[in-house]
C-alpha cells in the first residue's frame, strides 16, 4: 500500500472541535465488562435462565449477532441492540420478556459510570475554553450523565441522529450544530476508520488519538497524531 504524505494541520482554520467519547475520553472495555456483570447479577434473581446466557461469552455474542442479523434497522442504535438482546435471551430461556426494559435500565446506569483517562478532564476544560466542543459518538454514552456536559455545546449520538460514523452526515451535523463549515472543524478520535477516515471524507481536519502505539494502516492519513489529549492541547498552542 502506498502512503500519502500526512497533510499539514492548519490551526488557523479551526473554529470548532468534535470529539469521540468511548476510548477517547475513557476506556470502554472495563465499563462494559462491569455493566454486563451487574446486569447478570440482576438477572440472577429475576430471570436465571437469561442470566446464564449472559454469563457465557459465546452465548451472549450469539444472541447479539442474532439481533444484529434480524434487525439491520438497529445497526446505528447500540441501546436498542442491547435491549433486544436481553429480550431475546429472556425469550430463549422462556422467561418474562417484559423484564427487558428494567434489565436494560440496570445495564445503562452502570454504562454511564466511566473512569476518565487522567488527561481527559484537564484537556476538556482547556479545549472548551477556546473552542466550541461537540461530542460525536456511535456509542450510547450521555455526556451529561457521565458528568461532562459542561464542556460540550452539543452532543450527537448515532442512536439519536440515525446515522453512524463514518457516515459524513453525522460529522456535518456536528459542524452545523455550532454554526461552522466542516472544513472549519477538527475531529479528534481513536478509531482509524470511524473517526479519522470518516472525518477526512467529511472534509474535516483530523487528529488521531493513538494511546497504545498502534501502527497506521491506511493510505489517507490524519493531519496529526497524539498520544493523549494534553498533547493535543500543546499541539494547538493552548496553555492552562
Amino acid at each position: 500500500m502506498r502512503y500519502s504524505r500526512p497533510p499539514m494541520l492548519d490551526i488557523s482554520k479551526i473554529r470548532a472541535i468534535t470529539l469521540d467519547l468511548d476510548d477517547t475520553l475513557w476506556p470502554i472495555a472495563p465499563v462494559i465488562t462491569r455493566a454486563e456483570d451487574v446486569l447478570a447479577q440482576w438477572l440472577d434473581a429475576q430471570a436465571p435462565g437469561a442470566a446464564a446466557i449472559f454469563r457465557h461469552p459465546e452465548q451472549r455474542a450469539a444472541v447479539r449477532e442474532a439481533v444484529v442479523q434480524s434487525r439491520p434497522d438497529l445497526g446505528h442504535d447500540l441501546s436498542a441492540i442491547r435491549r433486544e438482546s436481553i429480550r431475546l435471551a429472556l425469550q430463549q430461556a422462556q422467561e418474562d420478556t417484559d423484564l427487558a426494559e428494567p434489565a436494560f435500565d440496570v445495564f445503562f446506569v452502570e454504562r454511564m459510570r466511566v473512569q476518565l483517562y487522567d488527561d481527559a478532564g484537564p484537556a476538556l476544560a482547556l479545549l472548551a475554553a477556546h473552542y466550541p466542543l461537540v461530542a460525536v459518538s456511535n456509542g450510547n454514552a450521555d455526556v451529561h450523565k457521565v458528568g461532562l456536559g459542561q464542556f460540550f455545546r452539543h452532543a450527537l449520538s448515532a442512536r439519536e441522529f440515525g446515522h453512524a460514523k463514518p457516515d459524513a452526515r453525522i460529522f456535518h451535523a456536528g459542524a452545523s450544530a455550532v454554526g461552522v463549515e466542516a472544513s472549519e472543524v477538527l475531529h479528534v478520535g481513536d478509531d482509524m476508520s470511524l473517526d479519522v477516515l470518516g472525518a477526512l471524507e467529511a472534509g474535516m481536519q483530523t487528529v488521531w488519538l493513538n494511546r497504545t502505539d498502534h501502527a497506521w494502516h491506511h493510505a489517507a492519513q490524519p493531519h496529526a497524531t497524539v498520544t493523549d489529549l494534553m498533547e493535543l492541547c500543546n499541539l494547538l498552542g493552548l496553555e492552562a
